[in-house]
């Protein structure tokens, strides 16, 4: 006799996973009296070898060379710098381990509501210098590691950036986890752990961008937790059986496995430490030995390569059927581990479902997690059968959605038979969610079938499209935009309908912050130094009250403090110096402005109004007498960011700034005035060298179509100055700082449809609209930076459609610069300047904006976590 299987049962669901408690959160048994019971061997002898934090810098070097000695099985002897980082990080990391129990011990004693963010990108950056501000341990680590002959800046210098996001939509999701540890709110984040992040930015020799995989893990990532018992299966294809009352049975098909990684996210100033949970997508069985073992090598991995494909890399290219569908499967992999995940935790208080709601909130980051609410449907009416009404009720109680845009076409929608063939069941559920919803809206307004149409969840045409920003809308409690100008147009343009239909109170704003103790206090530390002194409060006080920054407007009358205001930006842009120095082997002279523009590439971020305006200064420089260009303001322009790899456009923007760099640079008679450099491979580590650099920063998106932006924060909270247009948070911060502080150019909103409708429809020629712009096209279109021929499709958009209204603001654009010229020949009067945008910034720290969202979304409340009771000896 021997076991068996019936190999009918492959691919059937298997019965509901028990829920017994993992290695995370837990709870003492206790007797009768209510004592705690100490689980296994003698509670004295555990209690004397469990560890604390290190707080002196004699337990920091012996945790220290404790790794270097058994984790890294290394020595003095042979102990370069990046053996040391990963010694002091994983000594750093032994301390958030410390804190992250305890935290998760707290929540679980205490059980209150927990908020989950989940965000298909957290760009977290650098964690090593990080995580050491959290703890206020970085003086003790810095002496420490230098009496064993490393310096921390060498060591800092080797971690790798984590390639787990690329914009303001993942950097936006990191700082607010920062936020909710340094607030002590109960947040975790979930997303994915992709081996190659979105790619690694190179430029060829003709300024081409190319893509590289982003090999970010070949060292190992020493911030992570690898969690093996935490894991779930993940089903795709098969097919799914209707039963009655709108359920399901969906079987057969691929079954994956998501293993997850817990990255600690520690909290400024307190002990809370919560979780980012990452999940690692792999084969149920990574090796076919039979297709093996007949020969056939490739069918033997099959099935590893197309599970190890889901977290490979970030946005795989979907303008291929591959490319979609593998991006469908990303989405959906993700939001099903972690709905289980959750609802695993929350069963373990042994609460019904029907009060999900009362523990759990989820906070939906843009469209990428909107699958989650079939997800959570399917669960709750298939798995664990709730009436239909009983699980949308839960669904439309626990989901809040942050819109990210207000582009129609940046407004994520899937083919209909693509999420049939990969999710049947799902596609099942939308339709029933669609009829519910549109019976809904004709009773109440009877026969507009105008109206019916435009709220549709699908969207009539071939093929048939699931608009996912609908069904975003219509399943969960608030929706909200990140800017009081977007929130607006959210409300009267894309999801007027639904305002009308739900009610206003359903739809509010959270203007975006950002974290100042990495945007100021990591990457601007010589200013932060001077904050403290001048204002006479301790950091760990103003940098959790960033409004206390008021404090400093007094001082801009201080010649004094201007003065070593200046000298710090100074040193700030020798510093970035550097960095083109030692990296692109360039030499930036330092006596000049400093102009940045730092954005992923997209028509809209109107890079591209940027280098055609360079363009058209060097162009007007050429025409000057030597004794004109002595009265010329020198600038140095930077521009950094990637371009999605299917963006045609946005790559021809780059190989423009690229070449158009080569010549000026090398121009001799220009050079002394005006310089250009694109900085290959944006990341956050570059974002901090160069934000404490700028002088001023450019924000130039066509109004109505950047919905806040967080770049603009960070330069302005450094003492940079803003040149923008009318757009995003440009307009709250102007407010803020004051009008006559920022650089405003460029139409309004407004007027943007207008404009482009007499594009269309009343064209007038570019040479009569805006001859300086006609200037500047014909010059690179007749090949004055490269090949004529390679640009005309850039060109081209400007000459016809203009959808972004190039020719319409450039001649305002050139004037504000001129402005932006004239006043920083008045120095005293610029730090001036400088000074009081710093100061007024105390409205955009992420710890107002979660908090925002803390009480009048989430209901949560900050959940202190107090220190170990120790018993009287």
């Amino acid at each position: 006799m021997t076991s068996i299987i019936d190999t009918k049962a492959i691919g059937k669901p298997q019965r509901a996973r028990r829920h017994v408690r993992t290695l995370t959160g837990y709870l003492p048994e206790v007797d009768a009296a209510g004592k705690e019971h100490w689980p296994r061997g003698e509670e004295k002898v555990w209690k004397e070898a469990l560890r604390g934090v290190d707080t002196d810098v004699p337990s920091v070097t012996k945790s220290f060379v404790n790794h270097v000695q058994t984790s890294l099985a290394r020595q003095a002897y042979n102990l370069d710098d990046l053996g040391a980082y990963q010694a002091a990080a994983l000594s750093v990391r032994d301390n958030l381990i410390v804190n992250w129990n305890e935290t998760q011990l707290s929540y679980t004693r205490k059980n209150p509501k927990r908020a989950y963010y989940l965000s298909l990108e957290f760009l977290m950056g650098r964690t090593l210098d990080n995580a050491l501000l959290n703890l206020g341990l970085k003086e003790q680590y810095r002496d420490g590691v230098k009496k064993l002959g490393f310096s921390i800046e060498d060591i800092l210098d080797k971690e790798r950036d984590a390639a787990l996001g690329n914009g303001g939509l993942g950097r936006l999701a990191a700082c607010y986890l920062d936020s909710g540890s340094s607030t002590e709110l109960p947040l975790w984040g979930y997303g994915l752990r992709y081996k190659y992040g979105i790619f690694q930015q190179l430029i060829s020799p003709e300024g081409n961008q190319l893509e590289a995989p982003d090999p970010w893990l070949e060292n190992q990532n020493p911030w992570e937790l690898p969690r093996l018992d935490v894991t779930y299966d993940i089903r795709f294809y098969g097919q799914s059986e209707r039963l009655a009352d709108g359920r399901g049975i969906w079987q057969g098909g691929q079954e994956v496995l998501a293993v997850a990684y817990d990255v600690m996210i520690p909290g400024y100033g307190t002990k809370t430490t919560n979780n980012l949970r990452l999940w690692e997508s792999r084969p149920k069985r990574g090796f076919d030995l039979n297709s093996f073992n007949a020969g056939n090598y490739e069918a033997a991995v099959e099935s590893s390569n197309s599970a190890d494909a889901i977290t490979s890399v970030l946005y795989p290219n979907d303008h291929t059927t591959f490319g979609k569908e593998l991006r469908l499967k990303q989405q959906y992999f993700w939001t099903a581990a972690s709905l289980a995940d959750i609802i695993r935790r929350f069963k373990q208080q042994g609460k019904p479902l029907k009060e999900l709601p009362d523990f759990v909130a989820i906070q939906l980051n843009d469209t990428h997690p909107t699958l989650a609410i079939p997800e959570l449907m399917r669960i709750l009416i298939d798995e664990e059968d709730l009436t239909w009404d009983q699980a949308w009720s839960i669904v439309t109680n626990v989901f809040f959605y942050t819109n990210h845009t207000v582009l129609p076409e940046a407004l994520e929608k899937w083919p209909v038979p693509l999420i049939e063939h990969v999710l049947p069941r799902h596609l099942q559920i939308i339709y029933d969610i669609n009829l519910f919803f549109l019976q809904a809206v004709e009773r109440k307004y009877p026969g507009d079938r105008d109206r019916l149409a435009r709220m549709s969840l699908i969207e009539e045409g071939f093929p048939k499209q699931v608009r996912m920003a609908h069904l975003a809308v219509i399943g969960s409690r608030k929706v909200n935009g990140v800017a009081e100008l977007h929130s607006d147009l959210v409300k009267t343009t894309i999801l007027k309908d639904f305002v009308d239909f739900e009610g206003i109170s359903k739809f509010s704003n959270v203007t975006n912050g950002i974290t100042p103790r990495r945007w100021l206090d990591q990457c601007n530390p010589q200013l932060s130094d001077l904050i403290t002194k001048t204002l006479k409060i301790e950091k760990t006080v103003w940098l959790k009250d960033l409004t206390k920054l008021k404090g400093l407007l007094p001082f801009t009358e201080d010649a004094d403090f201007r003065k070593e205001w200046a000298a710090i930006k100074q040193r700030n842009k020798e510093r970035l110096a550097h960095y083109v120095q030692t990296t692109l082997g360039l030499t930036v002279r330092t006596d000049a402005m400093f102009d940045v523009q730092i954005k992923r590439l997209h028509e809209y971020k109107r890079q591209t109004l940027n280098i055609l305006g360079v363009i058209h200064r060097y162009l007007t420089l050429k025409a000057m007498t030597a004794e004109e260009k002595k009265k010329v303001n020198p600038r140095v322009v930077f521009f950094a960011g990637k371009a999605a790899p299917a963006y045609y456009i946005a790559k021809l923007t780059i190989r423009l700034i690229v070449n158009v760099a080569r010549k000026i640079n090398s121009d001799p008679d220009t050079k002394d005035y005006l310089q250009l450099y694109f900085l290959p491979d944006y990341s956050v580590s570059l974002a901090e060298v160069l934000i404490p650099a700028s002088d001023i920063s450019q924000h130039i998106s066509t109004a109505g179509t950047e919905a806040s932006g967080t770049s603009n924060m960070k330069f302005c909270l450094n003492g940079g100055l803003l040149l923008g247009t009318v757009d995003g948070a440009n307009i709250e911060i102007a407010e803020e700082v004051g009008e006559s502080n920022v650089f405003f150019f460029g139409h309004l909103t407004p007027a943007v449809e207008d404009l482009r409708y007499q594009h269309i429809y009343h064209p007038i020629p570019l040479e009569e609209k805006c001859p300086a712009l006609a200037r500047v096209i014909d010059q690179v279109g007749a090949g004055l930076f490269d090949d004529a021929e390679i640009y005309e499709p850039l060109l081209n958009t400007i000459r016809q459609t203009d959808y972004y209204l190039l020719s319409d603001d450039f001649d305002s654009y050139i004037a504000a610069l001129a402005m932006v010229d004239e006043a920083y020949q008045d120095k005293d009067e610029w730090v001036k300047k400088s000074i009081r945008t710093t100061a007024n910034m105390g409205k955009f720290s992420s710890d107002r904006a979660i908090l925002e969202y803390a009480e009048s979304f989430w209901n949560i409340e900050p959940t202190s976590v107090e220190a170990p009771k120790k018993k009287a000896t």
